[in-house]
């Protein structure tokens, strides 16, 4: 059977052994010799790969290929672990292989259904515990940078608070601006036909102070800032640069994900304050245009309508916010594989990971603080 392959019998057992050089300058000649290959009718196949003289990706898949087609023939197919040179290769393709994803059976919808659902809760658990042990990981480097203060990196820290905040502060600015002056026209255009257009500036208040605004700038920084920290860390795994920073003794959470936390949690908050202070001015710029309130009569009912506690409720969410966005970057980004389709799908997890836990966790504030009465 060409000399790439020679069998024999042993008992039962059809032993087909693989000779030669099995590489890609030799693929299509070898892929005419596999498809001539005839298992003899026998239902027991071993293929013994110990005497090959070479091994590359194309050699090793045309060997898994054969294994698959003499299996697919009815036979017992076993594939004898090849020379240790060549193991890493045939595992890297075995790992592609049991990847590829296989053609939906016919299954009666209801269990397809409860299917389902059981790997998608086990996909969520499995990603929620990596995560909280990702987030005990920076949590033991970070108190170990507190303890050792030469350990914090001031410079990449200070860069990372320009690109996270300032630069966002043009796109948070203009959307909360932008929401400010729909609130109020809505809002006004709700309550006109009661007479109570004034308490527009209420509306406008508590809904700005207490949620809207963290959660406006949670959401922009987490498709800003998160998807960036997701993507650069992840091209930094595709470019062997992490396991640069390893083979220095580095530990790349030190150098990669705690400025990037410390980072945020400072510029969050910030811009909580700056998107609720430009969705009052285009609440106010709409409330003057559209019901004639006054901006000093704006201010007068806004006073009255929070108070300190609305104010500090909306800045006490960020850290947190800030927290979750950058830990699920960051993660994402460590994830990667070697390969610029995992750099996007990992980028894309983080983005909506971090949406998903902001809304979260806002959800649950909402809750302690009404059974808290504040």
């Amino acid at each position: 059977m060409a000399e790439w392959i020679g069998a024999r019998r042993e008992g039962d057992i059809l032993v087909l052994s693989l000779k030669d050089r099995w590489i890609v300058a030799e693929a299509a000649a070898l892929d005419r010799a596999l498809r001539a290959v005839n298992a003899a009718g026998a239902k027991r196949i071993r293929i013994d790969p110990s005497g090959l003289a070479a091994l590359d990706t194309a050699g090793a898949w045309l060997m898994l290929r054969l294994q698959q087609n003499l299996a697919a023939g009815g036979a017992e197919v076993t594939l004898q672990p090849p020379p240790e040179e060549y193991a890493p290769l045939m595992r890297q393709l075995d790992k592609r292989e049991s990847a590829t994803p296989s053609p939906p059976s016919h299954r009666e919808p209801l269990i397809a259904l409860l299917n389902d659902v059981g790997a998608g809760t086990v996909r969520f658990l499995e990603l929620a515990h990596a995560l909280l042990g990702f987030f005990g990981m920076v949590v033991v480097v970070g108190l170990r940078a507190m303890r050792s203060p030469s350990l914090i990196r001031v410079t990449p820290m200070v860069a990372q608070m320009q690109r996270t905040g300032v630069t966002a502060l043009g796109i948070v600015g203009l959307l909360s601006f932008l929401i400010g002056v729909v609130m109020a026209y809505q809002g006004a255009d709700q309550l006109r036909p009661y007479g109570a257009e004034i308490y527009t500036v209420n509306l406008l208040g508590v809904s700005f102070f207490r949620e809207l605004g963290g959660l406006m700038a949670a959401i922009i920084v987490a498709g800003r800032s998160g998807s960036a920290f997701a993507a650069e860390i992840g091209a930094m795994v595709v470019n062997e640069e992490v396991d640069a920073i390893r083979t220095l003794g580095l530990n790349p959470v030190d150098v990669l994900v705690l400025p990037r936390v410390v980072a945020l949690i400072a510029t969050l908050p910030l811009l909580t304050f700056y998107a609720n202070i430009m969705g009052m001015l285009g609440g106010a710029l709409m409330s003057w245009a559209v019901l004639d309130i006054s901006f000093p009569a704006f201010l007068v009912q806004l006073r009255g309508a929070i108070s300190l506690w609305s104010f500090w409720l909306g800045i006490i969410k960020a850290p947190f916010f800030a927290v979750s966005i950058a830990l699920i970057g960051c993660n994402e980004g460590l994830s990667v594989a070697r390969s610029a389709e995992s750099v996007g799908r990992h980028t894309t997890q983080a983005v909506v990971q971090s949406i998903f836990l902001v809304i979260v966790f806002d959800a649950a504030f909402s809750v302690l603080f009404s059974l808290l009465r504040i």
